[in-house]
């Protein structure tokens, strides 16, 4: 299918598959407005993808909101003495295919039980994308009061300069929002081969769209 195909669907709040690049992860994730995520939409991701359930919001918002990077948050931590976080701060090099994680905070809104049910995630999920669009809107929010960490559902801020500046799912996902018209909070889950041990390959992930006639797009496609 198209990027205008997958475009069309994500504004109407429908999951699509997006693959990064060959070179880059080599992974195929299923991606989907925050604010549009329902139960049934989280049970697919973790029993079709099976990778980590994240929301992706949009740096400007994340600043706004005053969600740091995991990584600064470690590695403030272990100035102040802290000598086990110091050695776990991720270090250049440490990944193989990028600089840095896009890594935020991990959160569960505050109306969850556990945290980690279908029901619990889809509601953490659309109150995040319900926040994103109340910042847009000019509105000062307490996200503190709203959420709380440790929580079941990964935070991505998004870099600075989007796809000028780093090339991963968070980035891409966000692009897709922004071209889409949507408030940029998009969720991503990679998609795993439970035979393999590896991520799906990119051919298998094709006859996944193809099957439930979902939008499959790459990387290079929004470039």
């Amino acid at each position: 299918m198209s990027l205008k195909e997958a475009i069309d669907a994500i504004r109407k709040g429908k999951m699509i598959l997006l693959y990064d690049a060959d070179d880059r992860e080599g992974e195929t994730d299923l991606v989907i407005p925050a604010i549009s995520t329902t139960p049934a939409d989280v049970a697919r991701m973790r029993r079709d993808g099976g990778g980590l359930i994240c929301v992706a919001i949009h740096d400007n918002v994340a600043e706004k909101l005053g969600l740091p990077f995991m990584s600064d948050v470690l590695r403030s931590v272990s100035l102040n003495g802290n000598k086990a976080l110091r050695t776990l701060v991720e270090k250049k090099g440490d990944i193989p295919y990028d600089s840095r994680s896009s890594f935020s905070l991990w959160v569960n809104h505050r109306n969850t039980f556990t945290g980690i049910t279908d029901n619990d995630r889809a509601l953490t999920i659309k109150k995040i994308g319900e926040t994103v669009h109340r910042v847009l809107n000019g509105e000062m929010i307490d996200f503190g009061g709203e959420f709380r960490s440790p929580g079941h559902v990964a935070l991505l801020r998004a870099a600075s300069g989007l796809l000028n500046e780093r090339l991963g799912q968070t980035e891409l996902s966000i692009e897709l929002a922004l071209r889409a018209g949507i408030n940029p909070s998009m969720v991503v889950c990679e998609m795993l081969d439970e035979n393999t041990g590896k991520a799906l390959s990119k051919e298998d992930a094709r006859k996944y769209a193809v099957k439930y006639n979902m939008p499959f797009i790459e990387g290079k496609n929004i470039l």
